[in-house]
């Protein structure tokens, strides 16, 4: 699709943005508005499933699809991803019980990982390596954007309206991607029959569900030696095994193992998982220490964390621009994970004390850093692949850093558990005089004793109001201390959180830069299977 012109291709582009611009705005807004979806549905203890069976099926598709994109074309499947998702997002908006929820929002995933997929390779597809750079930035700024929109609309909609309407509301974004995408996307007419790896396939899926449900399990639902965890880890551990014979024997094989020979491909995604792990951390903890230390409300958090968003749709379209303009790449990508690696670093030294200005100034640095750093390990995939393997290279990009997400997420998170039951025991030892020791007030405070409640401040008010006043001030020496045990582990997640971006910075050094073509023809065999320098 290199030759079309580039009016025609700016139409492709904006269809393939607003495809995206809907698959990620409905993963963004449930966030906000799932707490009260859940109380209407019930079923809390199946809470994290609603977002477990998206992140499955979506993972397993991606990579999956891939490969067939790069068989079939991607046009036929951005447009089953578009139209499964569509009818996903409408029976999410029809679901009478939290299962049909979960099972809903898995038929979104089977559509998202379809969308995610072949919309970066299309880029690939319409663009030389040197162009995408500008693309890749705007796409990942449309992520940005959602992050930015999604959760705020979300909570606005509930509060409003009918929670269905977290699901249909965008419904008509998604119908016009779809029509504009079905007249504008050239289709490709298949030259030579070419088998499917139906054994690569189920294997490579029974690698990846296992895989992924370990790590979100473990630290939280399990512990990390439980048998369920060990077994899940065992499970993947066979199935990646048969999946490598597989794929050995396989004509074609869904995940072709020669890449990995390629040392700009196994970098680019040993990075990309690192960053992955990062991102996911920032992301996740960040509101944890601006509602439960810092004490502000969630809308407040929301609006401290909007800065982080905006600085990496900023940076990313910097970053991209300056890609397409220089084609230089590495420099740009060894600043954004340094920077991002300092912003960790000054995350981790912040205090319940730390204003509100210095944390959004923290928060924006590991934006910014971000937002230079995730486009480019895409475009670096891309660069150095045959054109015939694009959609499988990209897909993996996505695979590594969802992996990647998961991983770091559920490793930061038992760091957190571990850091904040020491310094709570720690604590309860050094004020035990101070505490009371009357088995009917210790019953009456249990509640204080997870720092959970320290995100609910209007639970804390509405219990601070029914007790007597002599036992105010108990309780607010028992916040205070849980604000101290959970600022100490949170600030130790973010010092984790800089040595892991620290990592993914030095390990890029290895990455072997090589020219950004200006065509999409196949990178030269000596420049592409070389990764070190």
């Amino acid at each position: 699709m290199e030759h079309l012109d580039q009016k025609k291709k700016i139409s492709i582009m904006l269809a393939i943005m607003a495809a995206m611009l809907f698959a990620a705005l409905n993963q963004t807004i449930v966030g906000t508005a799932l707490p009260k979806i859940v109380g209407e549905l019930g079923g809390f203890e199946y809470y994290s499933w609603v977002f477990t069976s998206f992140m499955l099926a979506s993972s397993v598709t991606a990579i999956l699809v891939g490969k067939l994109s790069d068989t079939y074309g991607r046009k036929p499947f951005i447009l089953i991803g578009i139209g499964i998702f569509i009818v996903g997002s409408f029976l999410c908006g029809l679901s009478e019980n939290i299962i049909e929820l979960i099972i809903y929002r898995g038929v979104q995933g089977f559509g998202g990982g379809m969308i995610m997929s072949t919309a970066f390779t299309a880029v690939g597809d319409l663009f030389s390596p040197r162009e995408r750079g500008r693309w890749q930035g705007i796409m990942s700024g449309v992520f940005g954007l959602a992050s930015v929109f999604g959760p705020t609309l979300g909570g606005y909609i509930v509060d409003h309206t009918h929670w269905k309407w977290v699901f249909w509301v965008f419904l008509p974004v998604g119908i016009i991607a779809f029509a504009m995408i079905f007249w504008l996307f050239p289709s490709i007419k298949r030259t030579e029959k070419v088998p499917i790896d139906y054994l690569g396939s189920l294997f490579l899926t029974l690698t990846i569900v296992p895989l992924l449900l370990a790590f979100s399990w473990a630290g939280s639902r399990y512990d990390w030696a439980s048998t369920e965890i060990l077994g899940l880890f065992c499970a993947a551990a066979v199935a990646l095994i048969l999946f490598i014979v597989a794929e050995r024997k396989a004509k074609s094989p869904v995940v072709p193992l020669s890449l990995f020979k390629n040392g700009i491909f196994t970098i680019s995604n040993a990075v990309g998982l690192i960053l992955g792990a990062g991102m996911f951390g920032a992301i996740m903890y960040m509101p944890f220490f601006v509602q439960g230390v810092m004490g502000t409300s969630a809308t407040q958090s929301g609006f401290i964390m909007m800065p982080m968003t905006l600085a990496m749709v900023l940076a990313s379209t910097i970053g991209g621009q300056l890609i397409t303009k220089t084609g230089k790449y590495k420099l740009i990508a060894l600043t954004g994970l340094l920077t991002m690696a300092v912003g960790m670093y000054l995350l981790s030294l912040m205090t319940a004390a730390t204003s509100v200005p210095v944390a959004v100034l923290f928060i924006i640095i590991v934006g910014f850093g971000l937002g230079l750093a995730f486009p480019v390990f895409t475009l670096t995939v891309q660069n150095a692949v045959d054109q015939k393997l694009l959609g499988v290279a990209t897909a993996s990009t996505q695979l590594f850093r969802q992996l990647g997400g998961t991983i770091g997420v559920a490793i930061l998170g038992t760091i957190m558990n571990a850091r904040m039951n020491s310094k709570i025991g720690e604590l309860m030892e050094q004020n035990q005089g101070a505490l009371p020791t009357d088995p009917e007030v210790l019953e009456t405070l249990e509640f204080l004793q997870d720092p959970q409640v320290l995100m609910d401040h209007q639970k804390v008010d509405e219990f601070l109001l029914s007790i007597p006043q002599e036992l105010q001030l108990i309780v607010q020496d028992m916040l205070n201390l849980m604000k101290d045990a959970l600022s100490f582990s949170l600030t130790g997640v973010f010092f984790i959180g800089s040595i892991i971006m620290l990592s993914a910075f030095i390990l890029t050094f290895l990455l072997k830069e090589i020219p950004l073509r200006t065509s999409n023809q196949a990178p030269a065999k000596d420049e592409a299977s070389q990764g070190t320098e």
